[in-house]
């Protein structure tokens, strides 16, 4: 009897010990086949169209595809880089995408079907790169300049960099053509360009190869303060007839970007993959938009961001009309998806680990250590 009750005993506390472990080491992977289970039948066999740009902004879309998050969650979803996004969801061929503020503003005056789901990033951290032989801005005049067409209509971060180097906004003054950023950097390589606008990792990657330099950058607002960059889009038609995969891309969206925090020199990894450039190229950018520019990647909502972001591209003409924000922004995706509180992911998972402004090598050695890796 005292040896049965012992063994009874021992069988009970393995138990613990067992669901103890299985809590700490399968939580999240429970809680997303849970979340899985819970998608409607209707909804299990769809494959949700996402569309991104060549641009570190947009990095999570490559990231939850990449690291299993889409599969974790039960999501199917067919994944389109530098796509015709804005024009591809107005025209309902893309059911979610990374879209700048900009551009999803002017198509949604129109009458595009699409709505913000969630942030995505809140700086400009847009660049002005241009060849070697640039010593004075001033030069540039006259210069083929890959500034996109009428970039005095459509491009608030030129317009702020121009300012910033005393150059003339409009068009007129230079020869303009309009390309992908991927493009752009190329043609800079090749001498057939004088200078370029762009995201990173364009700029990142002409300081790597020294084939250009970065004249100007459009980060904050020129008030100081923050801005928005580009938005986690839905169309409406996606959103309104499947609302459990809408909630669900865009808890993917955020566990990307929680991913990119946490696991910088894995996501460089995938980032080099997809963006086709190389891994130090990668690191680089991520710092950047995680660490030296601040927490510039976020799934939060901050209504104030948009509304200093509407008032300054009126003022400059990018803008016509200010969208109805009640209408255009739909935080009920956010909110209902279960998604982590980003400042408080910030403060708890971040901060202690890679404080704002730390320096880059010290942050990829403690990265690298962090994930088992030799840099």
């Amino acid at each position: 009897m005292e040896k049965t009750a012992r063994i009874l005993m021992l069988l009970a506390v393995a138990a613990i010990l067992l669901a103890v472990l299985s809590g700490c080491g399968g939580g999240e992977k429970q809680r997303a086949q849970e979340t899985a289970a819970g998608i409607p039948e209707k909804d299990r066999d769809y494959v949700v169209n996402l569309g991104y740009y060549n641009c570190d902004h947009m990095t999570a879309a490559c990231i939850a595809k990449d690291t299993g998050i889409f599969d974790e969650l039960g999501l199917k979803v067919n994944v389109t880089g530098n796509g015709m996004v804005p024009e591809a969801m107005a025209a309902g061929q893309m059911d979610a995408g990374y879209v700048g503020n900009s551009g999803s503003m002017r198509a949604y005056l129109k009458g595009a079907p699409i709505i913000v789901a969630a942030n995505n990033h809140i700086g400009g951290s847009y660049y002005l790169v241009a060849s070697n032989d640039i010593t004075d801005p001033r030069q540039l005049i006259g210069k083929q300049l890959a500034l996109g067409t009428n970039p005095e209509k459509t491009s608030i971060s030129w317009i702020n960099m121009a300012k910033q180097l005393g150059l003339p906004i409009e068009g007129k003054h230079y020869e303009v053509l309009n390309m992908s950023d991927m493009d752009e950097y190329f043609a800079l390589k090749a001498g057939k360009l004088t200078a370029f606008s762009t995201c990173d990792p364009w700029a990142s990657m002409a300081e790597y190869e020294k084939t250009g330099r970065v004249l100007a950058v459009d980060s904050k607002l020129p008030s100081g303060e923050w801005g928005i960059c580009c938005a986690f889009h839905l169309s409406k038609k996606f959103a309104f007839e499947h609302p459990e995969l809408a909630r669900l891309m865009v808890l993917a969206h955020t566990r990307a970007m929680q991913y990119i925090y946490t696991k910088p020199v894995h996501s460089a990894e995938i980032f080099a993959k997809n963006y086709q450039v190389p891994e130090e190229v990668a690191l680089m950018t991520i710092w950047k938009k995680t660490v030296a520019e601040g927490r510039t990647l976020t799934w939060k909502i901050d209504l104030d961001n948009w509304r200093r972001q509407i008032d300054l591209e009126l003022e400059a003409g990018t803008l016509d009309a200010a969208p109805n924000l009640d209408e255009f922004i739909q935080p009920q995706y956010l909110n209902e998806s279960g998604a982590d509180d980003f400042d408080t992911f910030i403060r708890e998972k971040v901060d202690p680990v890679f404080p704002v402004g730390m320096p880059y090598e010290e942050w990829k050695e403690k990265a690298f250590k962090l994930e088992g890796k030799s840099v």
